[in-house]
């Protein structure tokens, strides 16, 4: 028989929690945030639609400055944005000086391609995709490069990254604590990242 909780010891739990001050209740803890939807990139391949309008309807590539340019209203910047984001922007574009009540569909019909390079001591060096709207780990990286080759120094990897600014940073990461979860880090790969994995010194 499950012990029954004293009435003043459950009117102070009451109180705590409405104060913030204990956890939610474990039946809410599975709750997961969404994920965040996928953002445009440069060189996607965007097939736009107006609504009974087919003398508007485009397909365009996303410049590597992010925008686009549509017939009437020109240039459209998607930096940042979602594929909901466009629709809505491209929409008040219309509607503020061209059409009424403009209905506009945003696909995606061709992703930018995103890759890393691993190289260095795993069994298949070489570039890497990273699939369209996921991400990739480190592990993932080095895992769909064949993984470790056998004399490789898993303790010291180094991840070369290049910012959109053209500033470049080096990072030396343990492998083998991700692997083995001695690490809270996952290393989240980047577009345009270089992995390299170094031999051991024997």
């Amino acid at each position: 028989m499950r012990p029954v909780l004293p009435y003043y010891l459950f009117r102070l739990a009451l109180c705590l929690a409405g104060a913030g001050l204990v956890p939610p209740l474990a039946a809410d803890s599975g709750a997961r945030a969404p994920a965040k939807a996928y953002e445009l990139q440069p060189l996607d391949l965007l097939k736009i639609q107006v609504f009974q309008e087919p003398d508007l309807d485009r397909e365009v590539r996303i410049s590597k400055t992010n925008s686009i340019t549509l017939p009437l209203i020109g240039v459209v910047d998607l930096k940042g944005r979602n594929v909901s984001d466009a629709e809505k922007i491209v929409t008040e574009l219309y509607k503020r000086d061209f059409l009424v009540n403009p209905q506009v569909n945003v696909t995606i019909i061709e992703y930018a391609p995103r890759t890393v390079n691993v190289l260095g001591a795993v069994n298949a060096p070489g570039q890497v995709l990273i699939p369209p709207e996921t991400t990739m780990t480190l592990i993932d990286a080095i895992s769909r490069s064949g993984g470790f080759a056998r004399i490789a120094s898993r303790g010291r990897v180094v991840v070369t990254r290049t910012f959109s600014d053209g500033r470049t940073e080096n990072y030396t990461v343990n492998a083998e604590d991700l692997m083995v979860g001695g690490s809270t880090e996952q290393w989240l790969m980047m577009p345009g990242d270089v992995v390299f994995v170094p031999e051991r010194i024997l």
